[in-house]
């Protein structure tokens, strides 16, 4: 079969760590027949310095021409790049919403895993880690406070800044049923999260929800503030198997949940419509202050790319095949920085590499 996949490589570390990306993306084409044909797309800061806007509508077409989309990372460093002296719509993340919108990328999975290998590297106690954890985070992602009307302005002699959570309840349905889809191929267990002791919106959330719950007898449902799911994530992440949630309280329980697993350089992301197209990428950031230095980690990137295979491709077999050599290449002892703690460096059979040798670790552990 052959698949083209529009390239986001971006900004900061986004290049290094999609290139790794796509020599995975190779091997599997080698082993199992595929072709893969990549057409780069140009948003971000990138994008600003060659265009003057972070995407384009020639990008947009790009992108909706693909199969899926693979992207890195974007942005810069807030303090000191001139991308951020410019006005909000033109800064690198006004590409990346408006990206989401344009496609209708309204399902976030965000998945986050312990691998038996990187419990040193989690922050946790081994009496809290247990057997480990495995979750997904369903985030709506173009509903919610980002997408909501907003002003700056002066009311009354003062500056007054004013930012609007809107959601209806189509939106909140759509994400609902993708929740309990995914749970019903996992452990059966939701947890919907959500502010409903204090936000209207919530209070809609959670109504739509126990709408959609009831066509779902196989799978529990709960509800939980998000306030006590982010201390419930450090204090026993394991009882989650499906969050679902709105778009604000997602993205920052998700970059929560992968800490926990030891470094967001291992979370890997899908973002999805209706259809069967989606755009993938890492949770991580651009990381500029390490850009260049080829000590990235490019396992977040490589996953998301095995989440494509599955996703968009169903290509289950292929996606096996790299989350096992993934997992391989860790069995083995092999670190970035990010995921060596200091009491492994040294160690015996744990080995220190780099973005590209860990790439090509990976990739030499794809097999059929």
């Amino acid at each position: 079969m052959e698949y083209q996949v529009g390239v986001i490589s971006g900004d900061g570390i986004g290049p290094e760590i999609v290139r790794e990306a796509k020599k995975v993306l190779d091997k599997v084409g080698e082993i199992y027949g595929h072709a893969f044909s990549y057409d780069e797309i140009l948003m971000g800061g990138i994008s600003i310095d060659k265009t003057g806007e972070p995407l384009t509508e020639a990008a947009i077409a790009q992108a909706k021409a693909a199969d899926a989309v693979l992207m890195g990372s974007i942005g810069g460093n807030a303090s000191t790049s001139p991308w951020y002296q410019l006005p909000p719509h033109l800064r690198p993340e006004a590409g990346l919403l408006k990206l989401r919108k344009s496609l209708n990328l309204f399902a976030n999975l965000r998945p986050a895993y312990l691998y038996e290998e990187l419990k040193e590297a989690c922050p946790l106690r081994e009496d809290i880690i247990g057997d480990g954890f495995d979750m997904m985070i369903m985030r709506e992602l173009t509903g919610g406070l980002y997408f909501g009307n907003r002003v700056t302005e002066a009311r009354d002699g003062v500056m007054t800044a004013e930012d609007t959570l809107t959601y209806n309840e189509n939106e909140i349905r759509r994400i609902a049923i993708r929740g309990f889809d995914i749970a019903r191929k996992r452990r059966k267990k939701v947890t919907s999260v959500d502010k409903a002791n204090v936000l209207d919106s919530s209070r809609l959330w959670r109504k739509v929800v126990e709408e959609v719950a009831a066509g779902y007898p196989d799978v529990s449902l709960e509800h939980m503030l998000v306030d006590n799911c982010a201390m419930q994530l450090v204090k026993d992440p394991k009882q989650f198997d499906v969050i679902l949630t709105e778009n604000m309280f997602g993205d920052i329980l998700s970059d929560e949940a992968s800490m926990v697993t030891g470094s967001i350089g291992m979370l890997s992301s899908a973002s999805l419509n209706d259809t069967k197209f989606g755009l993938y990428e890492p949770s991580g950031g651009s990381a500029p202050d390490i850009a260049g230095q080829g000590i990235a980690n490019p396992i977040a990137t490589i996953l998301s790319a095995a989440m494509m295979l599955r996703y968009s491709f169903d290509l289950d077999r292929e996606a096996d095949a790299v989350e096992e050599a993934v997992r391989q290449a860790l069995k083995e002892g092999y670190r970035t920085a990010d995921i060596m703690p200091q009491e492994e460096a040294g160690k015996a059979g744990v080995t220190q590499v780099g973005t590209a040798e860990m790439g090509s670790l990976i990739a030499e552990r794809v097999k059929k």
